[in-house]
């Protein structure tokens, strides 16, 4: 049996992690972090880690294991929260949930993890892991999806290295949800009826321009809308995603994002910053009056602009695929990458909880490039796309355009 470190994050999950890894003998260490202590922008008025650090608490003296604290917030705000900062000053729209599990929970927390003489770091993540060998004997880790298809959460770790892995445990994702409660319930465990956490991870639910407003500053600009006759739409390239070895030049022009100007869409309101907004968003415009919803389908934070379309079917919404910077591309075991010229057919999501969408991934000098059997709504820069075989996660980007 190992000693095992367990994130206890004050959650059931976490908490049914640690209980199951006792029962199989394991040595259980619980280790809780405080990584945000700031409630700037936070919807529940106050920290949300002081509530968390109780639960953990109850959890470990129910179990009879130790619990010690740290704090890590200055590691956060700077890896994880600035770069949220200088994404969304950018204009592109980052996902810091896949940041503080590559930064933070499988780093700087495995790091404090291996002082208390860690053999595995374990979390509550409904996802699981698999050791083959290559030819030389040396272990390979592979990342599975979490049997639980509707808590699966494998996206949020597809930034994850060898090295990560290979101190990584999963103990409850091969559970689904409802056995996790009850398996709390069960023991008597305090988080067995807690809700889950939602919002920014460690940060909890924000009101996100008060929130940026922290260092970027709200400066007024104008509302464009752009009917769906704008003429461009109709002279795209219909994108043929069967097509045998689609031309460089054909897969840079169906990755390319759609590139407005204010004399394209007339003005119909006011905003308070584009950096504040986010492809796809609906609500916030304060714009009313419309048989269907406005969405946001640009923003230019240069000239502070933004551009919005009435109704979900807008063609300004719906791409064929995106494009990801040769720098940008991960992936989790390094004997599958692609090299440039190759393809190769996956299953994608873009955001977590989507669907998987069929793709074809093609390799290029200029970056990867990943066609879609199908349009996709909402295709963000600065979110992650994350590409599976069968159940594994093989790799993963940043979303260039």
């Amino acid at each position: 049996m190992a000693r095992v470190v367990v994130g206890l994050s004050g959650g059931v999950d976490s908490s049914v992690a640690a209980y199951l890894l006792k029962q199989q003998g394991h040595e259980v260490i619980g280790l809780f972090m405080v990584n945000w202590h700031d409630t700037t922008g936070t919807l529940e008025g106050d920290c949300p880690w002081h509530d968390d650090r109780v639960f953990a608490e109850l959890v470990a003296k129910k179990l009879d294991i130790p619990l010690h604290v740290v704090d890590l917030s200055a590691d956060y705000r700077t890896r994880v929260v600035d770069y949220m900062f200088a994404e969304y000053e950018r204009g592109r729209t980052p996902n810091p949930d896949v940041l503080c599990n590559r930064e933070i929970k499988f780093d700087v927390f495995l790091r404090e993890a291996l002082k208390l003489g860690a053999e595995f770091v374990a979390t509550g993540h409904y996802c699981r892991k698999t050791v083959t060998t290559d030819a030389a004997g040396a272990p390979v880790f592979h990342l599975l999806a979490g049997s639980d298809p509707n808590k699966d959460q494998s996206y949020f770790l597809c930034q994850l290295s060898q090295e990560q892995l290979r101190y990584a445990l999963f103990p409850i994702g091969h559970l689904i949800k409802p056995e996790v409660r009850r398996i709390a319930e069960e023991q008597g465990l305090a988080t067995a009826k807690r809700k889950d956490s939602q919002g920014i991870c460690f940060v909890g639910k924000v009101d996100l321009p008060v929130f940026l407003q922290q260092k970027l500053v709200a400066r007024k600009g104008n509302i464009h809308e752009i009917l769906p006759t704008w003429p461009k739409y109709a002279r795209r390239e219909v994108c043929d995603p069967s097509a045998v070895e689609p031309t460089d030049a054909q897969l840079t022009a169906w990755a390319a994002a759609w590139r407005y100007t204010v004399r394209d869409g007339k003005k119909i309101g006011e905003h308070n910053g584009a950096h504040f907004y986010t492809i796809g968003q609906r609500k916030g415009l304060g714009i009313g009056g419309r048989k269907e919803s406005l969405f946001i389908l640009a923003t230019d934070v240069e000239a502070n602009a933004i551009y919005v379309g009435e109704g979900d079917s807008h063609p300004g919404l719906w791409r064929p695929a995106l494009r990801i910077e040769p720098n940008e591309l991960h992936w989790v075991v390094p004997a599958q990458a692609l090299r440039v010229g190759e393809s190769r057919r996956y299953a994608v999501r873009i955001r977590y909880r989507q669907p998987l969408q069929g793709a074809v991934l093609y390799v290029r000098d200029s970056g990867v490039y990943l066609v879609f059997d199908e349009p996709q709504r909402g295709i963000t820069a600065g979110q992650f796309a994350a590409w599976y075989d069968s159940d594994e996660l093989v790799g993963s980007g940043v979303i260039a355009e």
